[in-house]
């Protein structure tokens, strides 16, 4: 997986009744874009993240059309 600054990620929720969680990257440490990620959440939080199955990365700078779904202009990295 590969990863700039400002691309966002959806980590989903392994358990029923947990929601998922939103952030973008802050912060690439890998080489060549590569994990780990610092990622800002959209609840504050700041965290390093090692990508499982359960994450999804936009990369920045596809174009959102009106009235999709926030993720719907980004197109998913490769994993």
């Amino acid at each position: 997986m590969q990863a700039t600054v400002g691309d966002e990620v959806v980590v989903h929720s392994r358990s029923v009744g947990s929601s998922e969680r939103h952030g973008r990257i802050v912060e690439v440490k890998g080489a060549e874009g590569g994990p780990p990620y610092t990622v800002l959440f959209d609840d504050g939080h700041q965290s390093l993240l090692y990508p499982g199955p359960d994450l999804q990365l936009y990369h920045r700078g596809h174009e959102q059309h009106p009235g999709e779904h926030p993720h719907a202009g980004y197109a998913p990295g490769p994993h």
